[in-house]
């Protein structure tokens, strides 16, 4: 008798975690306010095919913007293209061949823009990929990092002639708070140290979420009083196909439980829409947000200029490019 009443108990308790944990979690909810239009600029959204890169895609689109989808996956770009017209009537949406595992690919994007467009506004590096395996890239990259880091850093760096001349302007990088638990290791950015049985592809993940943090911090130095800003951020847990990927131990038991506390993709693209359109942030550089606020803390020196620095003469060496005078 007594064993049962704990049961119930205990059965109750949880009960009201999980709905507290569930209130909490919607009462935080990170929504961007601001009505601002964008009508006149010009908006390049990695990645905008498909999740968050859709939702901010659309959402941008519909506030007038000229918006360039990026991503390497022709048919789904042209879809989703289609798909953006057809819902904001804004004619104004492109897509645009672009493989971030391609430094090849990174640099005809950016050379077939620079040649065809005379503005960018805001350029959004939405793109990436979850915990890949142990495999190199035709550059001999590891493949997560480039498409999480030197493809992004690649492109960026490229665009940012045009980003200064279009100023003010906004760099925008969609991190994860898996960089918290990322092991930080400059020598070992390529996987350099690790073999078959050593890599951890999510220590790896986490590293090149916090190179986006550390792009941002760079950047926000190197473009000082330019009219640029940069920031960077955390989505939040979204309801999309990288859940069912991910392979730690018991988390698809209780994924059930988990999709309760997740995003779904507008929600997720929250953030990165406050950052490309809010008059709040339009001083602000260099920063990492969640829930459209900013962290005045980040942890595993995510705010360290002197790692930034590394960090970015170190990436300029893995992509080719030579030392970029701003």
């Amino acid at each position: 008798m007594l064993l049962m009443l704990l049961l119930v108990i205990f059965v109750i308790l949880i009960f009201l975690l999980v709905t507290w944990a569930y209130s909490y979690n919607r009462l935080t909810l990170g929504i961007c306010k601001s009505s601002r239009h964008l009508v006149g600029k010009v908006v390049i959204v990695t990645g905008g095919n498909a999740g968050i890169g859709y939702e901010t895609a659309k959402d941008l689109a519909d506030r007038g913007a000229r918006v360039i989808i990026a991503c390497r996956n022709e048919v789904r770009g042209i879809s989703a293209r289609d798909s953006i017209i057809k819902a904001t009537g804004n004619n104004d949406v492109h897509y645009r061949n672009l493989d971030l595992a391609s430094l090849k690919s990174v640099k005809k994007f950016a050379d077939d823009f620079l040649k065809t467009e005379n503005r960018l506004h805001i350029l959004i590096n939405n793109a990436g990929v979850f915990a890949s395996e142990n495999v190199k890239t035709e550059d001999g990259l590891l493949l997560g990092t480039q498409v999480n880091h030197f493809g992004p850093f690649l492109l960026t760096s490229l665009l940012l002639p045009l980003l200064k001349s279009s100023a003010p302007s906004r760099i925008i990088n969609v991190s994860s708070i898996a960089y918290a638990k990322c092991e930080m290791d400059l020598d070992n950015l390529n996987a350099e140290k690790e073999n078959e049985k050593s890599y951890q592809k999510i220590n790896l993940y986490g590293m090149s979420k916090l190179c986006n943090i550390l792009m941002a911090v760079e950047l926000s130095h190197r473009l000082k009083d330019t009219g640029v800003t940069a920031n960077s951020l955390h989505p939040g847990l979204v309801r999309t196909d990288i859940l069912y990927d991910i392979n730690v131990f018991g988390f698809q038991l209780i994924l059930p439980l988990v999709k309760l506390f997740t995003k779904s993709a507008w929600e997720g693209a929250q953030t990165s829409i406050y950052l490309a359109v809010s008059p709040e942030v339009d001083e602000i550089s260099g920063k990492y947000f969640v829930d459209c606020r900013v962290k005045k803390t980040v942890k595993r020196n995510g705010y360290d200029l002197e790692l930034a620095h590394k960090l970015w003469e170190l990436s300029e060496k893995y992509v080719g490019l030579k030392t970029y005078h701003l």
